[in-house]
């Protein structure tokens, strides 16, 4: 093959290969897509920063410890109830279970503050004062071991939902602090998914759930028209063993400027 010849072959082999690289890079080139965003940097919404507890549904549940067998308005199974009446506060104490009041499925409904934040880029942090307890709402398929100990936060699987579900409200109207006229949900929605639990309360008084109890939340932001923001977490249990139907609550937070109230007080069975 003459010099020209080889000259001439060499030029197109190389156009053929600038070619398919260029092509590989094109949308539908064939070529690998690219990674998805981080979940902190595809938030939609930002849950981050203080928030205060707004008591405007079952105050006299949330901001006393009501007294033993007052389970009004939870769905509680026959075994359910004689749990419940069986609730021994000092024995608690005793045991060292002062937090069992203080678990994932009710900790949020407990009167109080929030710091959330990023504890990297895959893991939000959910810690309150009271009780002094921190949850980490982890992104991805993350499940637990067979041999990790249960505890009274659990194991929680975060994903971002956009856009926004339509997730229940089961405030009455008179109480509807987020969905009032004029506010609206922002962004999309985090729903988180908890597991792994042990065994505690949904109220001070000894109302149970059990370690099979399956947690399911809806964080969602609303703002007013005068700029304060709102964060209403729609709160589901599914409970078998001690539950008729899911429960189901939606706790409010309103956003504080910085952490000057933030007050961490331990586990206690009783107020």
């Amino acid at each position: 093959m003459s010099r020209a010849r080889v000259t001439v072959a060499a030029a197109g082999l190389l156009a053929l290969c600038l070619c398919a690289g260029v092509d590989a890079q094109r949308p539908g080139g064939g070529g690998p897509p690219p990674p998805p965003p981080v979940p902190r940097a595809a938030a939609p919404i930002d849950l981050t920063g203080y928030w205060v507890s707004v008591v405007t549904q079952d105050w006299r549940w949330r901001m006393v410890t009501p007294r033993k067998g007052d389970y009004e308005g939870i769905p509680l199974t026959p075994e359910g109830r004689t749990m419940a009446d069986t609730w021994d506060p000092a024995k608690d104490e005793a045991a060292g279970e002062q937090c069992r009041s203080y678990g994932a499925p009710s900790s949020l409904y407990v009167p109080g503050r929030l710091h959330i934040t990023w504890a990297d880029d895959h893991t939000l942090k959910v810690e309150t004062d009271a009780g002094t307890q921190t949850r980490l709402l982890r992104f991805g398929d993350e499940k637990a071991p067979a041999e990790t100990p249960r505890t009274w936060q659990g194991v929680s699987v975060a994903q971002w939902q956009t856009p926004r579900p339509n997730v229940p409200l089961v405030l009455r109207p008179t109480e509807r602090t987020a969905d009032a006229p004029g506010v609206v949900p922002t962004g999309g929605s985090l729903r988180v998914v908890t597991t792994n639990l042990r065994a505690g309360y949904l109220r001070k008084n000894g109302v149970p759930y059990s370690e099979n109890a399956v947690l399911t939340e809806y964080f969602d932001l609303y703002k007013r028209p005068n700029g304060e923001e709102l964060l209403t977490v729609t709160t589901v249990v599914e409970d078998p063993q001690y539950l008729r139907t899911p429960r189901l609550v939606a706790p409010v937070f309103k956003k504080e400027p910085n952490g000057a109230k933030w007050d961490p007080t331990p586990c206690s069975s009783q107020w």
